[in-house]
């Protein structure tokens, strides 16, 4: 099993996921955080730290797409340990749907 990053992240990303992670195997896109899914050690820490509700193990339905995707972007990110502030647009964002259209595959800074 392994943890991921969902739409939901797009265009509000929290980091508070980040802090907690004992293997610093998040990565950082201008608009979204993925997990490296080979690096996470299924610990669960970062789950409940995220407000948006974004972070789900892979065990639940209809997320295959979500490891490949997250493994796709952590490949070409770089690695982010610590906490920022979320993007401007992150409360008005979190929960509404179709927010893929809203993705960026630019990388970000990193920490």
């Amino acid at each position: 099993m392994t943890y991921i990053v969902t739409e939901n992240c797009i265009a509000c990303k929290y980091t508070d996921c980040v802090e907690v992670c004992p293997v610093d195997c998040f990565y950082e896109g201008e608009n979204f955080l993925v997990i490296h899914p080979d690096e996470c050690i299924d610990c669960g820490v970062c789950e409940p730290e995220c407000p948006a509700d974004a972070i789900r193990p892979d065990t639940e339905p209809d997320m295959a797409k979500w490891v490949e995707f997250n493994r796709k972007y952590a490949e070409r990110w770089p690695v982010i340990t610590l906490k920022k502030d979320p993007l401007p647009t992150a409360e008005e964002m979190d929960g509404k749907p179709g927010k893929m259209e809203l993705f960026s595959e630019a990388p970000g800074e990193g920490s």
